[in-house]
């Protein structure tokens, strides 16, 4: 973190500062189990708990100030020393956006470089922000130190991760890799301002939060917010694939580059900015994607993706286009593609146990593209094995929920996946499309919850069975797929799990 006095903080948020003027924070913290000497403790209220009840913790760990609604005192009646200010969310924004600009303008008084990119999307903003943090690291600019490339730590993307993952920077960092999530409309806009990207990366359009924001147009119009916020020396990253993206192209003043993993569509794109293609596209017999990497027309370099899913060459190619618009050349973005494996838990990651089954976690989070994409690589990772989907709700789809599971229900079944296990009253429609397109008897089950769940598949996995595991976070089921990829580990006498 880069140093802001007490007093500073006070005046950036408009806070009221009670103790020293002069006290600098060194690290920045909403868990006042993550408090460490220097803490600055963000005392947020929460759905489940009020941030407030946890200064006196934050302190006793080590926390010299605190930035909190209310004033809070210790068992002697002595206040806290603290910023007091209306919203310590909206707080966190200002100090971070106060962050970036300072970084920034010490930078440049060194003639320094600094490049921040936003990422945003229905699905695979994860994935493409630890690929492009990835790419960034293996340059010569990126190894420099420690914090020459930021990036949030798993998906911290909102208004608060973002915050989080800014205060990790200091005058050393390079490139920000800012993961945008949002909620609602103007949430993206909000981000934007905060960090002022010089690039502007928007995946795909989804139904992800469609119940949220009112319908997938919404979607769309929130998500085009990022590159509405670039300037003319800026470049949005456009997703040729995706009909919604593409048309946001149309929504900016900045620089464009396209990305697309069908050539014929990239010539007419061309006229118009940079164009990275993916040639002769397809997977290996792990599910890997292999493609050829060409940019701008020149030579086809070699991708060989250690990621599992056909649909992560789309955000390959993402990643490749922001790295190439950061100045990064070709060979090297081909070669760290090549290089690199799943950065963050939980989205296709794979264990292949001693027993011979194999488990698929990518319970992280899910929504109908998502969901798809991953029981099509299931069923082409299955050839020569039985195949298992062991599916969860997806939440947050508004009055799309019951025609969105029933498509999932019926794919599986038109997939041909062996099994269906299906968890959780909120999934239950899934499980009635699939019966009522021909899966019945053991070939499809539903229980109640996540033990049931396991119980059963711990009496009924074999040698060779391939498992997937998805649904979105709030159903819980990544941690299932955990308990399955450890069910068969090997221990010693005391029972101790061999790694």
């Amino acid at each position: 973190m880069i140093e802001i006095s007490a007093a500073e903080i006070a005046r950036i948020t408009g806070g009221r500062l009670v103790g020293d003027p002069q006290t600098v924070p060194t690290h920045v913290t909403t868990d006042s189990r993550e408090a460490r000497s220097g803490s600055l403790y963000v005392a947020k209220p929460g759905e489940r708990a009020d941030g407030h009840s946890f200064i006196a913790a934050a302190f006793a760990s080590g926390a010299v100030l605190a930035l909190c609604e209310r004033e809070v005192a210790d068992d002697d009646g002595r206040p806290f020393p603290s910023v007091i200010v209306p919203d310590a969310v909206l707080a966190m924004g200002a100090l971070a956006k106060e962050a970036v600009s300072r970084i920034r303008a010490a930078r440049a008084s060194r003639r320094e470089a600094t490049t921040v990119v936003g990422i945003t999307g229905s699905a695979g903003k994860t994935t493409t922000k630890d690929l492009l943090a990835g790419i960034f690291r293996s340059t010569e600019e990126g190894a420099a130190a420690p914090t020459a490339v930021i990036a949030p730590q798993g998906s911290y993307n909102g208004e608060v991760g973002v915050p989080l993952t800014v205060f990790a920077a200091d005058e050393s960092t390079r490139f920000f890799v800012i993961e945008m999530g949002a909620t609602g409309i103007g949430h993206i806009e909000y981000l934007a301002d905060m960090v002022v990207p010089d690039i502007g990366v928007v995946l795909v359009v989804g139904t992800a939060h469609a119940g949220e924001f009112g319908g997938v147009e919404n979607i769309a119009k929130a998500k085009g917010e990022l590159v509405e916020a670039l300037n003319t020396s800026g470049t949005a990253v456009i997703n040729l694939d995706d009909p919604r993206v593409r048309a946001m192209e149309a929504r900016t003043i900045a620089r464009k580059a396209f990305f697309t993993a069908d050539p014929s569509g990239a010539s007419e794109a061309a006229q118009r900015g940079t164009t990275v293609v993916a040639l002769n596209a397809q997977t290996d017999e792990e599910g890997r994607p292999v493609f050829d990497l060409q940019i701008d027309g020149g030579e086809p370099l070699p991708v060989h993706s250690r990621l599992i899913g056909a649909h992560h060459t789309s955000n390959l190619l993402a990643a490749a286009a922001a790295a190439y618009a950061a100045g990064v050349p070709a060979a090297a973005i081909a070669a760290s593609l090549s290089a690199q494996g799943p950065a963050s838990r939980w989205r296709m990651e794979r264990t292949d146990r001693p027993d011979g089954v194999t488990v698929i976690n990518d319970a992280y989070n899910a929504n109908p593209e998502s969901m798809r994409a991953a029981l099509q690589t299931l069923a082409g990772l299955g050839r020569g094995r039985r195949t298992w989907a062991v599916l969860g709700a997806m939440l947050e789809l508004g009055e799309e929920s019951i025609r969105a599971h029933t498509a999932v229900g019926t794919l599986v079944v038109r997939l041909n996946i062996d099994r269906l296990v299906v968890v959780g009253r909120e999934a239950r429609p899934l499980y009635v499309s699939a019966v009522n397109e021909g899966s019945w008897g053991d070939e499809c089950t539903f229980v109640e919850d996540v033990d049931a769940a396991f119980e059963l598949l711990s009496a009924e996995l074999a040698p060779g069975d391939i498992v997937l595991v998805k649904s979105s976070n709030g159903v819980g089921l990544r941690h299932l797929g955990d308990r399955l990829a450890l069910a068969a580990q090997p221990t010693d006498a005391a029972g101790t799990e061999l790694m």
